[in-house]
C-alpha cells in the first residue's frame, strides 16, 4: 500500500499487543506516526526507537488516557508536531470484570473514561484539523456482540458503545470524506490473552477456526481500512473473531 506513504498516524495505545502490531504494520507502509502510551516507559522508548530506525519519524508521547487533560495535551502535541493527523487509531482499553454486585466504587467511570470517552475526545480533537480523506479506526471487542459468560457486564457495555460512536462519526465526518470504522477482535494471542493461558481453551470453544488470532491479522485489517482502497467504507463494524459471532 505505497499510497499510504507520507501519511501521518496517531495510534493511542500503540506500543503493546494489538497496538504494537498496528504501529509496526502502518510504519512499514511508510507512515510517520505519533504513539501514545501509558506505562512501561523504557519498553515504549525502545519500541519507538526501533521503529524510527527502520524508516519514517516516530513521536512517542506518554499519557493516561483516562485523564482528559493529559490525553488532549498529548493529542495536541502530536497535531502540532506533524501539522495534522491523517489516520487516528484508538486502541487503548481497559477491563474490570466480576460479579455484578461487587464492582468497586468508580469502576463504571474508570472503564468508560478509557474505553469510550478517550476515543470520543481523540476523534473530536483530531477531526478538527484532519485532512479530507482521513481515517478514524477504533479497536473494540467481540464481547460487545456476544458476552462469553457472567462477569463482563461493564466491559461489554463500554465496548458496545463504540458502535454508536463509530456510526455517529461516520455521519458527522462523511461530508469531508473522512471514514470511521470499528474493528472488533475475538481471542487474540497477546500478553493479556495468551494462546497458552489458563483460559485459552475455553476462549477457543465458541470459534469456528479453533485457534487464537494474531495481532498481525488485526493490524492487516486496520491497514486496509486506513488505505485509499477503503475510501467508500464507513460506519462499519468488522468482526475479526475466528467465527465467534457466526
Amino acid at each position: 500500500m505505497t499510497s499510504l506513504e507520507r501519511k501521518v498516524a496517531l495510534i493511542i495505545g500503540g506500543t503493546r499487543g494489538i497496538g504494537a502490531a498496528i504501529s509496526r504494520r502502518l510504519h512499514a507502509e511508510g507512515i510517520a506516526m505519533a504513539i501514545i502510551h501509558r506505562a512501561r516507559t523504557d519498553e515504549a522508548r525502545a519500541f519507538a526507537k526501533k521503529l524510527e530506525e527502520d524508516g519514517a519519524p516516530v513521536l512517542r508521547l506518554q499519557a493516561d488516557v483516562a485523564d482528559e487533560d493529559a490525553l488532549l495535551a498529548a493529542v495536541d502535541e502530536a497535531v502540532a508536531h506533524f501539522g495534522a493527523i491523517d489516520i487516528l487509531v484508538n486502541v487503548a482499553g481497559t477491563a474490570e470484570t466480576g460479579d455484578l454486585a461487587e464492582y468497586a466504587e468508580g469502576a463504571f467511570d474508570r472503564v468508560f473514561a478509557v474505553n469510550v470517552r478517550a476515543p470520543f475526545l481523540a476523534a473530536q480533537r483530531v477531526a478538527a484539523s484532519m485532512p479530507e480523506g482521513g481515517r478514524i479506526i477504533t479497536i473494540g471487542s467481540i464481547v460487545a456482540d456476544r458476552a462469553p459468560g457472567a462477569g463482563v457486564t461493564l466491559y461489554a457495555a463500554s465496548k458496545a458503545a463504540l458502535a454508536g460512536l463509530t456510526r455517529g462519526l461516520a455521519r458527522d465526518l462523511g461530508i469531508r470524506g473522512i471514514t470511521a470504522n470499528l474493528v472488533q477482535p475475538g481471542p487474540i494471542d497477546t500478553e493479556r490473552n495468551p494462546a497458552d493461558g489458563p483460559q485459552a481453551s475455553e476462549n477457543r470453544t465458541p470459534l469456528a477456526i479453533r485457534r487464537h488470532g494474531t495481532a498481525d491479522e488485526v493490524a492487516a485489517l486496520v491497514a486496509y481500512l486506513a488505505s485509499p482502497e477503503a475510501g467508500f467504507i464507513t460506519g462499519s463494524i468488522y468482526n475479526i473473531d475466528g467465527g465467534w459471532s457466526a
